[in-house]
């Protein structure tokens, strides 16, 4: 499925911002916006709105668009840009290769903590599959998911070599676009030192998540463990 024209913009911006293509953190102005993409102004105001809801850039009255330098210092291997959800997306770093290792896939009855959070009966069988993912040499995240099979029948090692959500979304036309996260910290186990290259007195970043089909049904339910050095979350908060 093709992303609508301002989404297209917003994340050309967004990329051109963290190659700091734009000098003195400051957006050129809305009709040069415009003559660039070559796009209706709306276009370009809908690309600029959702960048601000982001909290990538900030508009100053009169002033025009200025990016927030806190976007800028805090780049991590996590980046949830509120579009795609999936990993594959959100690790994208400039000039750097993804590279996903598939550790385990089989198939299983859910236990209790799975069937609560996806919804599920204790005979409803699920994929449970272990990927580990690097970015160039570098592993970054052991991720431990779950997926109702009924939800994706001709899931295989294969397709896990790739992001399951950019499949779903360019060959099966379906959409995971939100999720509920939680982000904690926890010593790391002898796996995580051996999987992510940690001493043993090190800690991981625990990411776990439930995420959605966009008519609200839970597809997938994930652990994801995370170098800590990687770990940086930063978020918009509206105080009115």
């Amino acid at each position: 499925m093709k992303k609508p024209i301002y989404v297209q913009i917003a994340q050309t911006i967004r990329d051109n911002i963290i190659h700091e293509h734009y000098p003195e953190l400051k957006l050129p102005d809305e009709r040069t916006l415009t003559q660039t993409f070559a796009v209706s102004r709306s276009s370009i105001k809908r690309a600029l709105q959702l960048l601000a809801d982001q909290g990538i850039v900030f508009k100053k009255q009169g002033s025009g668009n200025f990016i927030n330098p806190l976007f800028l210092k805090q780049q991590t291997a996590l980046n949830y840009n509120g579009d795609n959800v999936g990993l594959t997306t959100s690790m994208v770093t400039p000039g750097h290769e993804q590279h996903i290792e598939v550790l385990s896939l089989d198939v299983v009855l859910p236990t209790p903590e799975i069937q609560q959070n996806l919804f599920l009966t204790a005979d409803d069988f699920v994929y449970s599959f272990q990927r580990l993912r690097s970015i160039d040499t570098t592993p970054i995240l052991i991720e431990q998911s779950y997926i109702p099979v009924r939800l994706f029948p001709n899931l295989s090692r294969q397709l896990l070599k790739q992001s399951l959500f950019n499949y779903l979304e360019n060959q099966e036309n379906r959409l995971i676009k939100r999720a509920y996260l939680n982000f904690q910290a926890e010593p790391s186990t002898q796996n995580d030192q051996e999987r992510l290259r940690l001493e043993n007195w090190e800690p991981v970043g625990v990411i776990t998540g439930i995420f959605l089909q966009d008519d609200g049904t839970p597809f997938e339910y994930s652990s994801m463990r995370l170098h800590y050095q990687y770990l940086n979350f930063a978020t918009l908060v509206d105080l009115s």
